[in-house]
């Protein structure tokens, strides 16, 4: 099986199981409605994918007998009393932010550029987002 392509949101129901087939594997598997093309991936692919272009940045640092922690241009941040607690913050931090773009931040002129994020965090577990906010991602 190469790329597939459906013209239709019918044509891709009428053969859904090709079009997850061909998303799980990695191939191209689009989907056309009206004027908008749709592509199909696996959510495991794109996490990975998504966690490697798009590296964290987070800077932690020891303040005021605790830890903080940023990630410069967003509007995200954590404290905790150790690094572990700091970092735990910040995945909570993550996912308010992304719950709150989804719901009204996505056409927001200086949020709306953040979409990549928010995919990796909603298809994230904790321990995935934890190994890319300290740099172990793999």
């Amino acid at each position: 099986m190469s790329a597939v392509h459906f013209a239709s949101y019918s044509d891709a129901r009428a053969r859904l199981k090709d079009l997850l087939d061909a998303a799980e594997r990695g191939r191209t598997a689009t989907v056309r409605r009206d004027k908008v093309t749709a592509a199909v991936v696996d959510g495991e692919r794109l996490r990975h994918f998504l966690s490697c272009v798009c590296p964290s940045r987070a800077q932690v640092v020891a303040e005021g007998g605790g830890w903080s922690v940023f990630i410069p241009g967003l509007p995200v941040a954590a404290d905790g009393a150790t690094f572990d607690a700091a970092i735990d913050e910040m995945i909570d931090a993550l996912r308010e932010y992304a719950e709150d773009w989804q719901d009204h931040l996505l056409d927001a002129p200086n949020h709306k550029d953040n979409w990549g994020l928010v995919q990796l965090v909603e298809l994230s577990t904790d321990e995935q987002l934890r190994e890319w906010l300290v740099g172990t991602t793999s």
